[in-house]
């Protein structure tokens, strides 16, 4: 069995003899040790983070909110374009009828009477809030996630993530 050449070009290398002071280690040595003691002058990357805080990004994406119209009616009509739209389908949703002396409670005659958000499967993409078509789904950019040594924690119902009424009239 032959063997089959790719390509005529070969480089051949040699090796050079290591002079005295490459045998010795003595130069590595102490480029190596300059290098750690610049690190020791360096700023620190740390932060004390409860005193101090890190500034934010401007296109950071945090925790979802379920906005209110002028009103304080709730957006969301339940049509499920979020949810279709999540690639981690962390959204899930039931929807209902809007029933008598409701009205001022929801704007549409469907609503979503479940709207949860595993924040565990989320990957705070933000797609949930480029699909929705009345606004309702926000993303926002100046809170996190906080964090919690219980799953059922992470699981985000209405409770959660319906805006407050009194911040839909400011």
């Amino acid at each position: 069995m032959s063997v089959v050449k790719l390509t005529d070009r070969i480089k051949v290398m040699e090796r050079k003899p290591m002079t005295f002071m490459e045998k010795i280690y003595i130069p590595a040595i102490l480029k190596g040790m300059s290098i750690t003691i610049s690190h020791l002058f360096k700023k620190k990357a740390t932060i004390s983070y409860p005193e101090e805080q890190r500034p934010m990004s401007e296109v950071f994406r945090g925790l979802h909110i379920l906005k209110r119209d002028e009103k304080g009616a709730e957006r969301c009509t339940a049509c499920g374009l979020c949810a279709l739209a999540c690639p981690a389908e962390a959204i899930s949703m039931t929807a209902s009828e809007r029933k008598r002396g409701e009205e001022g409670l929801y704007r549409e005659e469907k609503y979503a009477s479940v709207y949860e958000i595993n924040m565990l499967r989320c990957i705070f993409c933000g797609l949930c809030e480029e699909a929705c078509p009345k606004a309702a789904i926000f993303l926002q950019n100046d809170k996190m996630a906080p964090a919690s040594y219980e799953r059922e924690d992470f699981i985000y119902g209405k409770d959660r993530l319906v805006e407050p009424f009194l911040q839909a009239k400011a």
